[in-house]
């Protein structure tokens, strides 16, 4: 429980708190005459109290990972699983370099299993998938793999392994598995996942306990207070219930209602109190101050929003660990989003205007509008480029234009419409210009004269429902809308593979980093980490290389011209990239050896090292990456090799990896600049054209007259089809297929065809947003609104 603050800091549980449910727990235990019955009784029951007590406290998204740590803690101290394996399990290591022989496995795949291979109990793993092809094919291609037992004798193996070929083979259904294997350690009740109701969690609260709701966007847990409020007689009418909303100088206001209820043993509400940072720690003394010697039906309930980021968090610690913690978060799929949009009205709502057939049509599609765009971002950065705090208010006041609108004109005012929606209701709260475009997308698919014909559908297979009353609507829903997936969203199935993958990739990285320092294997285990720092330390200073003479460089060259002027930034910032490397590196090594005190620095530095992340002093020089340590250091010695190849002779290479730069849109610049120069044109009026080749890097001997050939992209989202030379569905599976080489060249901007094209953003790694690049024009058969709604776009690296 107290490890879970590193994850978040609203997560602080005090050892008193702890010690009342476990006093609980023992109380609740059933008894029995065999002391070893007893016993395995007492233990299970403060395990699932405090289960219980943590887990309504935590986030969704962070509820499986405790119960995962919670579960391979447990089976640890009772020594029912190997560590070796389960540090495989959390690290998933793979070898580099590897290609796989087999179609259903990807090379990173089989990187993994190769790595599996040579551990005990997993010997011949490799060799088996190859002889059976056939059996492992079926088997990693199921749907529901965590579901179907493994082929041959690999299916007896321990629940453990069995996730470590899992984590391997398909990392996008780890999640489902890790469910499963709590579920047959610990038993069905850690998995039901149905919240103890309001009034469970009541029970445990008193004038030391207040209970704090953690708030997300769209969501009310008040409601719950004021209704059991009611039944056991405390209202804002019998003067025994107060609510105060904090902000706007309230403080003085909280303060009495706390000191009256005290004394009278009334019930108080203290709404965000995230608002009021300087009161705080008056509010944490006057809560210590009534916790004792109170009137003991007082109960006090507290709601914040959490900090953005754990630099913001400022609800101090003693208010959050003796409170009882509960989140609320808002329904998640479809399904359930829909309903609750449609929730915010009545059938009185539906009747109020007169143009009714409009008025429903357009409510109707604002509603899946509104679960479209707040559950999207469940997708990630193919999702929307940043997070939104979108919410019912949104919705409502949209409803309220559309009436105003209606009432106002005799033709229903689409433009204005979706201006008015997109742009300003919910695009007020958009940054991005992706973003913003992803949205206007939306409502030109769904708000258009169309939809008042029956020809429109608002997801495949989900068409726009006629006129009906209000429940009609909810049971068009329930009969009508196909289960969950991404076609929903208008995205590739992809897109929830990639979701899933991230997920549990997140999952296994902060269960590594709650492990504990000192394992059970005692010194052994710290001395394997020192170890294994020292060996990858000594063996990265071996491999970087020494930094580029600049003078030297600068002194081969006549005429500096744009390309030229790149490859010296480049160098420099590489210089000051592997300077860091060094710097950092044999410092760590001196500090290893006793001869410099260790500072939290170097204690980072080797945390970083054990962790397989890059450091933190290494990212802040370097270029946006999503990689391990292994993998980036290995991509960084491909970047310093592709340089050195260029500044040989400094002329062009054939064909360029764009992904090699620090700054990519230093070299998409030169070659405007550059063409701008011969030319004689000025370079505010140029723009780049992307023509897609029909080769691969190894078929280009030298390159182009004019502009350059680049390599190295990928598509997400959607894949190349290159015979046709267009965009097209991507193939299931294949997350980010890689593009064909493409040649760039610059011309007048006036001269670009805009027909029959998507403006594809190109970004640097797979979290978009900050790390966009440049706009590439792709020739697209279809409707360009369909890649936008797919989220397609090029990636430097995935």
């Amino acid at each position: 429980m107290n490890d879970l603050s590193k994850i978040h800091p609203m997560y602080q549980f005090s050892l008193k708190a702890f010690s009342i449910v476990f006093q609980k727990a023992v109380e609740k235990a059933a008894p029995d005459e065999s002391l070893k019955k007893r016993v395995t009784n007492l233990i299970d029951s403060i395990t699932f109290s405090v289960y219980q007590y943590t887990t309504r406290g935590l986030f969704e998204c962070d509820k499986l990972t405790y119960l995962a740590q919670l579960t391979f803690q447990i089976l640890l101290v009772n020594q029912e699983i190997d560590a070796s394996e389960l540090d495989f399990l959390l690290r998933s290591p793979g070898q580099t370099g590897v290609t796989s022989p087999v179609g259903f496995l990807s090379h990173q795949a089989w990187g993994s299993i190769k790595a599996l291979s040579s551990m005990e109990g997993f010997y011949n793993l490799d060799r088996d998938i190859e002889g059976s092809a056939k059996s492992w094919k079926k088997f990693v291609e199921s749907e529901c793999p965590e579901k179907e037992k493994f082929p041959q004798e690999w299916k007896n193996k321990t629940a453990l392994q069995r996730l470590c070929m899992m984590r391997a083979m398909r990392p996008d259904r780890m999640t489902y598995a890790i469910r499963d294997f709590v579920e047959e350690k610990l038993g069905s009740k850690y998995v039901a996942g149905r919240a103890p109701d309001f009034a469970t969690s009541f029970e445990e609260s008193g004038p030391a306990t207040p209970m704090f709701f953690i708030l997300s966007p769209g969501v009310d847990p008040l409601k719950d207070v004021e209704n059991h409020g009611k039944k056991l007689g405390y209202t804002f009418n019998n003067r025994n219930f107060h609510n105060v909303s904090l902000g706007q100088g309230q403080e003085v206001v909280a303060e009495a209602a706390l000191d009256l209820a005290a004394k009278k043993g009334h019930w108080v509400i203290l709404q965000n109190i995230h608002l009021v940072a300087k009161w705080l720690g008056t509010l944490e003394k006057k809560l210590a101050e009534h916790s004792e010697n109170s009137h003991p039906e007082l109960r006090v309930f507290i709601s914040a929003e959490p900090a953005p980021s754990p630099e913001g968090h400022i609800i101090p610690q003693g208010i959050l660990e003796n409170s009882i913690k509960i989140t609320n978060e808002p329904p998640t799929g479809m399904h359930a989003n829909l309903h609750k949009a449609l929730d915010n009205f009545t059938q009185d709502t539906l009747e109020m205007c007169s143009r009714e057939m409009e008025f429903k049509s357009i409510l109707f599609a604002l509603c899946y509008f509104h679960g479209v765009v707040a559950e999207r971002r469940k997708f990630g950065p193919q999702g929307w480029n940043r997070s939104y705090p979108f919410n019912t208010g949104d919705l409502t006041i949209s409803v309220n234009v559309l009436y105003n609108f209606l009432e106002a004109n005799t033709k229903v005012p689409y433009d204005d419409l979706r201006y008015l929606f997109g742009e300003i209701m919910y695009g007020g709260h958009i940054t991005d210009d992706w973003d913003r475009r992803l949205c206007r997308t939306y409502l030109e698919e769904f708000i258009r004269p169309e939809m008042l014909e029956g020809e429109l559908s608002l997801a495949p297979g989900f068409p726009l429902p006629g006129n009906l009353d209000y429940t009609g609507y909810h049971q068009y829903v329930d009969a009508q809308l196909p289960a969950e997936s991404p076609y929903l969203y208008g995205l590739h199935p992809n897109a929830e593979i990639g979701f899933l993958t991230q997920t549990s990739e997140k999952l296994f990285r902060t269960v590594l980093e709650l492990q504990p320092r000192d394992s059970h294997a005692g010194d052994r285990a710290g001395a394997t980490r020192e170890e294994k720092v020292k060996a990858l330390l000594e063996e990265i200073l071996e491999r970087v290389t020494d930094e580029f003479n600049m003078a030297e460089l600068m002194a081969k060259v006549e005429e500096r011209t744009p390309y030229i002027v790149v490859a010296f930034q480049e160098c420099e910032r590489m210089n000051i990239l592997t300077r860091e490397i060094q710097r950092s590196l044999r410092e760590l090594d001196l500090g290893l050896k006793g001869e410099l005190t260790m500072t939290s620095d170097m204690e980072t530095l080797q945390n970083a090292l054990y962790l397989d992340t890059v450091p933190e002093s290494w990212t802040r020089r370097a270029y946006p990456s999503t990689a391990g340590l292994g993998t980036w250091f290995l991509d960084l010695l491909n970047r310093i090799k592709e340089l050195e190849a260029w500044i040989g002779d400094f002329a062009m290479p054939s064909t360029v990896w764009l992904t090699g730069f620090f700054n990519p849109q230093s070299f998409l610049t030169a070659i405007m600049q550059s063409t701008a120069r011969k030319n004689e044109w000025p370079l505010d009026k140029m723009a780049l054209q992307c023509d897609v080749t029909k080769k691969n890097r190894e078929d280009f001997k030298s390159p182009p007259r004019e502009g350059a050939y680049i390599h190295g992209l990928f598509m997400e989202g959607a894949r190349w089809d290159i015979q046709a030379g267009i965009i097209t569905d991507a193939k299931l599976k294949d997350l980010t297929p890689p593009m064909p080489v493409m040649f760039i060249k610059a011309i007048p901007a006036d001269k670009q065809d805009h027909r029959s094209v998507y403006p594809c953003p190109v970004y640097k790694t797979c979290q978009r947003g900050p790390t966009y690049v440049w706009t590439f024009n792709l020739k697209t058969k279809e409707k360009p609104s369909k890649w936008v709604l797919a989220g397609v776009a090029l990636l430097l690296q995935t």
